[in-house]
C-alpha cells in the first residue's frame, strides 16, 4: 500500500489456474499490479495500448486476452469514463474491495462464510464481555446485538462510514480539477473536465477499494481504528481474522476471542452513551479535509497539456503527490485535535478492558501488549487511515492516554473518570497527555452545576423583571385610587 494519500495502486487481479493465470501474472508484474492503474499507453492506432508487458494494466489486458476478458476490460473502462456521481466512484470501490477480499491474505488465508457455531461463540463472548465491563465502567452496555462477520460482510457494513470519512478529502480534489481552467474556458472544455473528474472518481475508488479490502483481511472487529465503522449498537467480530491473530500467541482461542470481544463491547459502550463523540471525530476529519490544498500550478500544467489519447498523464500527476496536504499551522492544529481525540478513545478502551480482564484472564497482559505493539508498528488501522485521508495516528499518544485514564481511575474512581465524557471541553488535551498528573489533580468544572447556575441566573433576571412589572402595576393601582 502506498504511504502517500491516494497513491492509486492497481487492485490485485482475480486468481486464475493453469497457464492463463501464469501468463497474466507475468504480464502484471508478479501479481502486485503495475504502478499505473489507468495508463492506456496510447490508442490502438498508435501502437496498440503499449503492447504486451507494458507498465500499465490495459497493456496487460489487451496483450493476449480472450473475447470474454476483453469484454470485461472494456466494461471496466466504460464504467470509469461514464461515472457521474460524487468525488469517489463507490461502486468501483466496493467491487474492488470485494475482489481483494476474495483473493485472501498474503498468508494464504481465505475468506469464508461464518457458520452457526462461530456465530454462537461470538454472541456468547460479547455477552460475557458486557458482564465483565459492568464492573469496569459506569457506562451501560451499548451492544444491542452481537454479530459474526466474514470479511466480505465487514466491507459491506463499513463502506458507508468510509464514504463519510473519505468524501470530504476527495471533494477537495474534484473541485480543484474543475477550477484550474479560466471560467471562460470551462464551458468549452466541459467534456474534458467531465472525463477528468470521472477518471478521478475511478482512481479514488480503486485506491480506497483496495485499501479497504486489505484492511478487511486484518481487522478483528468493527472498531479497530477507534472509529465506529459499523452500524450503531452492533458489536461485530470476524472469526477468520481472530483465528489468524491468535495463531502464534500460545493463548487459548477462547481467551483471545473474549479479550477482543471486551474491546469491541467497550467501544460500543462509549459510542452509544457519549452522543456527541461520533460527530466530534468525523467532524475533526472533515475539518482536516477543509485544509487540504492542491498544487494548482502543477494541475494547470497537466490540464494545459492534457491529451485525451494519453490519459495516463493525469495518473502520473496524481502519483507525484499533487494532492498532498499543505503543512500549515491550521492543518497541524486540526491533525492534533483528531489524533488526540482518537488517542483518548483508544486509551480509555485499553484501560477499561485491562481492568475487566486482568483479574479474570491469565493472558490479559500478553494480549494487551500484543495489541499495543500491533498498533505501534503501523498496523492496518494507521496505515489505511494514512493512505486514504492523509492522517496518521501517533501510537505514542495511545499509551499516554491509557496511563492518564488509569490514573484518573485511581484518583477519582470509575464514576469520576467516566464523567469526563459528559462534555468535550472536559476531556484532556494533548498538553494534558504530556502532564497526566497535573490534569488528574486539577480542579474540574462541573458542567451540570454550571448549567444549573446559568439557569438560576436566567430565572433570577426574569424574577427581577417580573418584580418591577408588579411594582409598576401597584403604582398604577395607587394612582387610580388617588384620582
Amino acid at each position: 500500500m502506498s504511504d502517500t494519500p491516494f497513491g492509486f495502486g492497481l487492485p490485485p487481479e482475480e486468481p486464475d489456474d493453469g497457464d492463463e493465470g501464469k501468463k497474466k501474472d507475468q504480464q502484471s508484474g508478479g501479481g502486485q499490479g503495475p504502478a499505473n492503474p489507468f495508463g492506456f499507453g496510447g490508442l490502438p492506432g498508435a501502437g496498440g495500448f503499449g503492447g504486451p508487458g507494458a507498465d500499465n494494466p490495459f497493456a496487460a489486458m489487451f496483450g493476449s486476452l480472450n473475447p470474454t476478458d476483453l469484454g470485461a476490460a472494456f466494461q471496466q473502462l466504460g464504467q470509469m469514463l461514464s461515472y457521474e456521481g460524487g468525488p469517489v466512484n463507490w461502486d468501483m470501490a466496493k467491487q474492488i474491495a470485494r475482489q481483494t477480499v476474495s483473493q485472501g491474505t498474503a498468508d494464504g488465508t481465505k475468506d469464508a462464510s461464518v457458520g452457526p457455531a462461530e456465530r454462537t461463540a461470538v454472541e456468547e463472548a460479547v455477552r460475557l464481555a458486557d458482564l465483565w465491563l459492568d464492573d469496569a465502567t459506569s457506562l451501560p452496555s451499548g451492544a444491542g446485538s452481537a454479530v459474526a462477520w466474514s470479511r466480505a460482510e465487514w466491507v459491506e457494513a463499513t463502506l458507508p462510514a468510509w464514504k463519510e470519512l473519505v468524501d470530504p478529502v476527495a471533494e477537495r480534489v474534484g473541485t480543484a480539477m474543475g477550477d484550474v481552467l479560466p471560467e471562460e474556458m470551462q464551458a468549452m472544455a466541459g467534456p474534458l473536465i467531465g472525463m477528468m473528474r470521472s477518471m478521478g472518481g475511478a482512481m479514488f475508488g480503486t485506491q480506497i477499494g483496495q485499501a479497504v479490502g486489505v484492511l478487511a483481511g486484518e481487522v478483528v472487529g468493527s472498531t479497530d481504528i477507534g472509529l465506529p465503522l459499523g452500524p450503531a449498537g452492533k458489536a461485530a467480530l470476524l472469526p477468520v481474522n481472530i483465528e489468524t491473530f491468535g495463531k502464534d500467541l500460545g493463548v487459548p482461542k477462547e481467551e483471545v476471542r473474549l479479550y477482543l470481544a471486551l474491546r469491541e463491547a467497550a467501544h460500543q459502550r462509549l459510542f452509544a452513551h457519549v452522543p456527541w463523540l461520533r460527530s466530534h471525530l468525523f467532524g475533526a476529519v472533515e475539518g482536516y479535509a477543509r485544509g487540504i490544498k492542491v498544487d494548482t500550478a502543477k494541475l494547470e500544467d497537466v490540464v494545459g497539456q492534457f491529451d485525451p489519447q494519453n490519459p495516463e498523464q493525469l495518473q502520473d500527476a496524481l502519483q507525484q503527490g499533487m494532492f498532498q496536504p499543505e503543512d500549515t499551522p491550521e492543518q497541524k492544529a486540526a491533525l492534533a485535535r483528531l489524533e488526540t481525540a482518537l488517542a483518548l478513545v483508544e486509551g480509555w478502551v485499553d484501560a477499561v478492558v485491562h481492568a475487566a480482564a486482568k483479574p479474570r484472564l491469565s493472558s490479559a497482559d500478553a494480549l494487551r501488549e500484543t495489541l499495543r505493539r500491533r498498533r505501534a508498528s503501523g498496523g492496518p488501522a494507521e496505515q489505511t487511515f494514512a493512505t486514504l485521508i492523509g492522517l496518521e495516528l501517533r501510537p505514542r499518544r495511545l499509551r499516554d492516554a491509557s496511563r492518564l485514564w488509569a490514573s484518573l481511575t485511581d484518583a477519582r474512581g470509575v464514576d469520576g473518570r467516566d464523567a469526563l465524557w459528559a462534555h468535550p471541553d472536559m476531556l484532556p488535551t494533548a498538553t494534558d497527555l504530556d502532564d497526566p498528573d497535573g490534569f488528574v489533580h486539577r480542579e474540574q468544572i462541573d458542567f451540570s452545576e454550571l448549567d444549573k447556575m446559568l439557569g438560576e441566573a436566567a430565572g433570577g433576571s426574569t424574577g427581577k423583571a417580573d418584580l418591577k412589572k408588579d411594582d409598576k402595576s401597584n403604582d398604577d393601582d395607587k394612582g387610580d385610587g388617588t384620582e
